[in-house]
């Protein structure tokens, strides 16, 4: 579980990190990375989406309980204010824990990237 500290509960928060942010995808998720937020809270938060298209609700819970838990790690590696928003892709359902964490660290990394200059 994460720290209350370290979660995006408000929707302002997630359409924020949504439409402000860098998304980068991966096979099984898609990841909204807002690193440009003044410096409001103490540590970098994250918050999941993980629709009914990913199967039912059991399903959905351990793609989150897996997310959440892949995600811990990353967020100490992340800036102070940043926000993460992390959604599930339909094909995250049969992935394996390695997969997920795979691609979830690999959407991070290159979200983090800075942008080539057109």
């Amino acid at each position: 579980m994460l720290a209350a500290a370290q979660r995006l509960r408000r929707s302002a928060d997630f359409a924020a990190a949504i439409r402000g942010g860098r998304r980068v995808g991966r096979g099984t998720v898609v990841v909204h990375l807002l690193l440009e937020e003044p410096v409001q809270a103490s540590t970098a938060r994250a918050g999941f989406v993980v629709s009914k298209a990913v199967g039912n609700a059991v399903v959905r819970n351990r793609v989150r309980r897996r997310l959440r838990h892949l995600v811990r790690p990353l967020l100490g590696e992340l800036p102070d204010g940043a926000m993460l928003v992390v959604r599930a892709l339909p094909a995250s359902a049969g992935a394996s824990y390695a997969t997920l964490g795979t691609d979830l660290a690999a959407a991070v990394a290159s979200a983090q990237k800075p942008r080539r200059p057109r």
